[in-house]
C-alpha cells in the first residue's frame, strides 16, 4: 500500500471516529498529532497528507455534504453507511477541491477503501457518485 493510500486510510479513520462520537474531526485530527499514545497510535502517527485531506474535508464541509445528497441515487446522506459516508467526503473532496492528485485517481483510491472496509455494493456506489461528482464538477466549483 502506498503512503498516500495509508494517509487517506489514516483520513478516513479520524473522520469516522469524529462522526460517531459526535466531535469536531479538526480537533480530533489535532489531538491525534498532538498526542498518539492517547490513542494507542504510536506506530501510526498522522501524515501530513491525512492531515491536510481531514482538514480540507471539514474545510468544505457544507458543499461536500450537499454535493453528495443532491447527486447520490435513491440515499440520502443520513441513510448512507457511516463507512461509506467518510469514504465519499474524502473522494469528494480530492475530485472537487484539491489539486494533489488527478481525479481519476482519487476515485480509485475511495473505490479500493471502499472495498476494503465496506459491503460488497459499496465500491460500485462510490465509484458512480465520485464519477457524477467529476462530471459536475464545473458547475459546483
Amino acid at each position: 500500500m502506498s503512503a498516500r493510500s495509508k494517509a487517506r486510510k489514516r483520513a478516513f479513520e479520524i473522520l469516522f471516529e469524529a462522526e460517531q462520537r459526535g466531535v469536531n474531526a479538526v480537533t480530533l485530527l489535532d489531538e491525534r498529532i498532538l498526542d498518539p499514545r492517547r490513542a494507542g497510535q504510536e506506530d501510526h502517527p498522522v501524515a501530513p497528507f491525512a492531515a491536510d485531506l481531514v482538514r480540507g474535508v471539514v474545510a468544505h464541509w457544507a458543499t461536500i455534504d450537499d454535493a453528495l445528497g443532491t447527486y447520490s441515487q435513491g440515499w440520502a446522506l443520513d441513510r448512507m453507511p457511516a463507512v461509506d459516508r467518510s469514504i465519499l467526503r474524502i473522494g469528494a473532496y480530492e475530485v472537487l477541491f484539491s489539486t494533489e492528485v488527478p481525479e481519476g485517481v482519487a476515485i480509485s483510491e475511495a473505490v479500493a477503501l471502499a472495498r476494503e472496509l465496506s459491503t460488497d455494493d459499496s465500491p460500485t456506489f462510490v465509484n458512480g457518485l465520485l464519477s457524477r461528482l467529476q462530471e459536475v464538477k464545473p458547475t459546483l466549483v
